[in-house]
This record gives structure tokens, sequence and C-alpha cells, in this order.
């Protein structure tokens, strides 16, 4: 049997094979593409059971249903969100679909504090100047983080991660989530409720999934609530941030730094390369005109470590769908499953 994945980037594949192999031993074969499934795609999947996807395929109902008239019976998410996967419709066809729900918190975490950084320091500036050979400090002075306040805005393992680091910096510890994590209350972290870390952080993370309550979780009243010269990472999902209200706060001359490694339009855009074409999407392009502003192309995660993880945990997915078990990575299950 041959799977098919979906979104394969360059440097994932060897990862991705290397993982099927190791599981399958030529029982099975990988087919890797790179293009991403979408409504124009999906018939190429004909004729595959098993098909391996990205977070920024679409899997709404009309792709799900042409997938499942293929032949596929079994979906393997190579992420930890599935946001863009219809699970009533993907029930409804009687198919299986898992994810990866968990992988290092220490790539994200990690990448988070570089935007952090970053923007703080104004490192991409500064290196643009040198390049020029320009080596003048002007509009360059950032801040100690030493001492300032972190806001953790959702504190599982990723969340865990960015505060332990935010501790080793010596920064107080704010966080926000459904429940409280031991790990960080031993870190001397203080749950508070959301408005008052918006309004007391210096360092605003965001670190929860996209689910129907946190979408514009920063919305335009809670991004007012922030400092005038705090700094905004979001590293987790688009989502979460009201594009139109940061847009409009930072045209107010607010906020000293933002990070963003994701955008709530990112499908069809990140991960392409479109810099010979016109960036239609007037949002997108307005974010990227601000110089406090750093936008990167949903790269948190990716580290080695992180992406042999996922593919391992994909493949190990795949055969448990082979073997009918499941277990926490099932979403849903197929009852022929």
């Amino acid at each position: 049997m041959e799977a098919i994945a979906y979104g394969v980037l360059a440097d994932e594949e060897p990862l991705l094979h290397g993982a099927f192999t190791r599981e399958f031993a030529g029982r099975h074969e990988l087919r890797c593409l790179g293009l991403f499934l979408n409504r124009d795609t999906a018939p190429t999947a004909a004729g595959h059971e098993i098909v391996l996807t990205s977070v920024n395929d679409t899997l709404d109902a009309d792709v799900l249903r042409t997938l499942a008239s293929g032949g596929t019976k079994m979906i393997a998410q190579r992420s930890t969100g599935y946001n863009n996967i219809d699970l009533t419709e993907a029930e409804e066809l009687g198919l299986t679909v898992a994810r990866v729900s968990s992988y290092s918190p220490y790539s994200v975490a990690e990448f988070a504090w570089a935007l952090a950084l970053a923007v703080d320091r104004r490192i991409v500036r500064a290196a643009h100047r040198t390049r020029e050979f320009d080596f003048r400090l002007d509009g360059l002075m950032g801040r100690d983080l030493h001492g300032r306040t972190a806001g953790v805005v959702g504190t599982g393992k990723i969340g865990a991660a960015f505060a332990r680091i935010a501790h080793g910096f010596g920064m107080r510890l704010l966080g926000w989530d459904v429940a409280e994590n031991p790990d960080c209350l031993a870190l001397g972290m203080r749950y508070v409720e959301r408005e008052r870390l918006f309004a007391e952080a210096d360092l605003v993370s965001l670190h929860v999934p996209l689910l129907p309550d946190t979408h514009h979780l920063l919305d335009a009243s809670a991004l007012g609530l922030m400092k005038d010269d705090a700094l905004l990472v979001n590293s987790s999902r688009g989502g979460l941030v009201d594009t139109d209200a940061l847009l409009e706060i930072l045209r107010a001359g607010r906020l000293s730094g933002v990070g963003l490694d994701v955008y709530e339009e990112e499908a069809g855009v990140f991960f392409l390369d479109k810099s010979l074409e016109v960036m239609t999407d007037e949002r997108l392009a307005r974010l990227m005109t601000f110089n406090n502003v750093l936008v990167t192309s949903h790269q948190a995660y990716f580290t080695r470590d992180a992406v042999g993880q996922i593919a391992e945990t994909t493949v190990a997915n795949v055969a448990d769908y082979f073997a009918g078990r499941s277990g926490d990575n099932t979403l849903v299950r197929s009852p022929a499953a």
C-alpha cells in the first residue's frame, strides 16, 4: 500500500521517509508531495487509503468527501492543531483522524523568545543597517527584561517552557489558563484574570490553542489594556489576534514590539514563495510596514528535534490505525477501524 503526504517541506521529507521506512520496512510506501491539499488537489489522493496532512491543508466537508469517495479511510495530521479539519464531516464519512498531540515544546518556546528579543533589541533593523555598513545606534535602544513582567497566556507544555526561560531572565511571572500548572506555580507564577495580565505584563506571549472561545482572544478591548511599551509575541495560532485591532493599535503608536510567527489568514501564503507576486492581503502588507513588527512564516516548530518527533508520532498513528488501536492522538475513529 502507498500512503500519500501533502504539504511536505524539503527539510521534512527525509525525516518523514525515515520514520515511515523504520516502521513499515517495505510493507508500505510513502509518497511525499509539496503541494497543499485543497479542493483542486484532493482528486490526486484517489486510491490512497492513508493521507498525511499538514496544518495548512484544507480539509473541509467538500475535500473530505472527495477523499472518502477516492478510497481514503485515514487522515494523519502532522501537527497539534486541527482546526483545518471538519471533524463532524469526517465522522459522518467514517474516516479515522489522528493528530500529533505533543512534540518538543522547547522548539516553539525558544523561538517565541527569539522573536521577543529580536523586537525588543531591534535585531532585524540593526542587521539591515550593518549590511550597509551603517553602524549607528540611533533607534536601536531596547530594554532589560530582567525585573519586568512576563504574561504567559496558556501554560501547557509550551507555555511552561516559555515561563522557565522567563524565570531564567529574572522576570516576574503572570499566567492565565483554565487550569493552573504546578510547574509554573513552582517558578513563582501568579495566575490572574486575563484582563489583569494584559494590563500589567511588559511582555505578553500567547500559547493557547485556537478554539471558538479563544478566537480573537486579543481583540480591540484586550489590546487596549496593554501598556503602550509592551511587547506582544504570538507563536501559537494566528486567529488568536484580531489583526484589524492590532493594526489600529500600531497606527496609534502603541506597543514597543510585536513578533508574529502566525497570521490569521496565513493559509495560501505561508510556506510559499510570493516574492514575485503582488501581495493582495492588505492587512499582512500593512503589518510589514511597521518597523517594530517582525513576521515569520510559522517556523517556530521547525527544528530537527520537533519535526523528527512529529514524523515518528504521525507514523505511529498510521501503525495504530492498521492495528485497530486508538489513543490520545485519535480525534475521530472509524466504526470499522
